[in-house]
């Protein structure tokens, strides 16, 4: 989305460029550039409208809503489950954006937790129908994620 707008202000600035600097040069009466500017100013907001205007219809619209995304923990994960059974499972309730198995750093190893990226509504679906449920031989714990804290906060030793 942002690639968009992005490019449509780089579409209107041009155009106005085009209409300050080119036309006067094209016109045969040595006319003031300030009504060529304008004209190129209107043109380019024409521009961006229109291709604003398709941005959102070719979203159907709901391009804030596409964007929304909820992480959850998937806390006791069989240590053997990898990504892509993960994700299929959690593909079942809704959209999958993606998934992450947290290792271990020093031996490489899965720790039994992730979390999964999802839409909303997919993710409260998962939560009421995965948490505590079994999956491989285990019963998951399935809970929205709790954002990030810096290790300065979250491990402080008190003497």
């Amino acid at each position: 989305m942002k690639s968009t707008k992005l490019g449509s202000l780089l579409i209107a600035l041009i155009l106005a460029a085009v209409g300050f600097f080119i036309l006067p040069v094209l016109s045969a009466d040595n006319a003031s550039a300030s009504p060529f500017l304008a004209i190129g100013i209107l043109i380019g907001a024409v521009v961006v409208l229109l291709t604003s205007g398709e941005a959102s219809s070719s979203t159907g619209g709901n391009a804030v809503q596409s964007d929304e995304r909820q992480t959850l923990y998937v806390g006791n994960l069989p240590y053997r489950a990898n990504e892509a059974v993960v994700r299929e499972l959690f593909e079942n309730h809704g959209s999958v954006y993606s998934v992450r198995l947290v290792k271990d750093k020093q031996t490489g190893r899965r720790r039994g937790f992730g979390f999964v990226t999802m839409d909303p509504q997919g993710a409260q679906d998962a939560m009421a129908k995965l948490n505590d449920n079994e999956f491989q031989e285990r019963v998951l714990k399935v809970r929205e994620a709790k954002e990030k804290t810096s290790p300065e906060n979250s491990s402080q030793v008190t003497d």
